[in-house]
């Protein structure tokens, strides 16, 4: 209640409206729903993220094995940014450029045509402009579709009753037509590379390169088509509000126009990614900060926007079976370097996670930390 007062009191009466059904696009007054607390307002100036390192994969596509020279490139990133962008990683253009071209034409329709697929608590997955990050709205919208579908989740956030699982599909819209074939087209690129990174993430953890296959067997991965419109007042709005994702590895494609910004770990400054042509911007998940027992963190970030330039981004969300009991690996604890975090299910964590996209919670949402085993 302080914290939002405080916002309230920063700001022109003229430039907040109450209603949470008013749509953000096209309006020049700002929802306070939007409106981010002080400290986690933008800059207006930037630090460019110069060191986030830029890994060449061309050796472990020729090769088809972890090429040593790049997994201690993996490692070492993991280690010293939880992030790091990679180039001739395999990915066919034209799928990429034909995933953009698609999700441009579909974001260019109405909002009442976008909302004929809107996804609910029900239906996870579809259109969605409402979505909140840490109970801020955030300034985006999105179109959501998984790999497999059915999406596999548990019916219940009671751990007796995890057993009992509900099926979502995806949701596909009329316009454009072949929005499904394409993305399903790029899903299967993203999957390939999905695999291989993991690979090279086990090596460089002394693991051997199958390590993490089991855990995807059936996967609750999805790929997250997402515009961010021109935004009035940058300065009190975020595309994404600050945050670390909770699955295990993030895959995002960004336009030419940039926005996102990584906490460096070294100084807690806020630092922007600069774009690069063809490049796939790689960042661990909390799925991979409990399997390596800490060895590996997974780093907070957040998406600025603009007044003059829209911007797409295409994330991927590679994440492992409903099923998985999340805990550190075996062959990362022994006597001397015991198991940090108590395992929790997957599919139950994934599910309590997602509520906070459709509503603002009066609890807070569950975290890894709330596994963490105190010394």
């Amino acid at each position: 209640m302080e914290t939002q007062m405080m916002m309230e009191t920063q700001l022109p009466a003229e430039l907040l409206f109450p209603s949470k059904e008013k749509s953000f696009l096209g309006d020049r007054m700002i929802d306070r729903d939007f409106v981010q607390p002080i400290e986690n307002r933008p800059k207006l100036s930037e630090t460019e993220a110069e060191g986030i390192p830029l890994i060449d994969l061309s050796a472990v596509l020729q090769n088809g094995d972890c090429d040593e020279t790049i997994v201690s490139q993996i490692g070492n990133a993991c280690r010293v940014w939880g992030f790091f962008q990679v180039v001739n990683h395999g990915v066919s253009e034209g799928k990429r450029l034909e995933m953009e071209k698609v999700a441009r034409s579909f974001f260019g329709q109405s909002v009442e045509e976008k909302r004929e697929v809107r996804r609910d608590e029900e239906n996870v997955h579809g259109y969605h402009d409402g979505e909140h990050t840490v109970n801020v709205r955030d300034w985006k919208e999105v179109f959501e579709f998984a790999l497999e579908s059915p999406y596999l989740l548990p019916r219940s956030q009671n751990p007796d009753a995890a057993h009992e699982i509900s099926e979502v599909y995806n949701l596909w819209p009329k316009h454009p037509p072949q929005m499904r074939k394409v993305s399903e087209e790029y899903g299967k690129e993203m999957e390939k590379l999905g695999f291989k990174l993991m690979a090279l993430i086990a090596r460089s953890l002394g693991l051997p390169a199958d390590t993490f296959e089991p855990f995807y067997k059936t996967q609750t991965s999805t790929v997250m088509l997402t515009h961010y419109p021109q935004c009035p007042f940058p300065h009190l709005a975020l595309g994404v509000g600050p945050h670390s994702d909770s699955g295990a590895l993030t895959i995002l494609y960004q336009d030419d126009v940039g926005g996102l910004e990584v906490k460096r770990k070294s100084d807690g400054e806020w630092v922007r990614v600069k774009p690069i042509p063809d490049a796939y911007i790689i960042n661990l998940g909390a799925v991979i900060q409990v399997w390596a027992n800490d060895v590996y963190e997974s780093v907070e970030h957040r998406v600025v926007v603009n007044s003059t330039r829209e911007r797409f981004s295409i994330p991927f969300f590679f994440n492992p079976a409903h099923d998985t009991m999340v805990k550190p690996l075996d062959g990362l604890t022994d006597g001397r370097n015991p198991a940090r975090y108590t395992p929790y299910n997957w599919g139950m964590f994934d599910a309590s996670r997602k509520l906070s996209n459709f509503r603002k919670l009066d609890f807070k949402n569950v975290q890894i930390d709330d596994f963490k085993i105190s010394n």
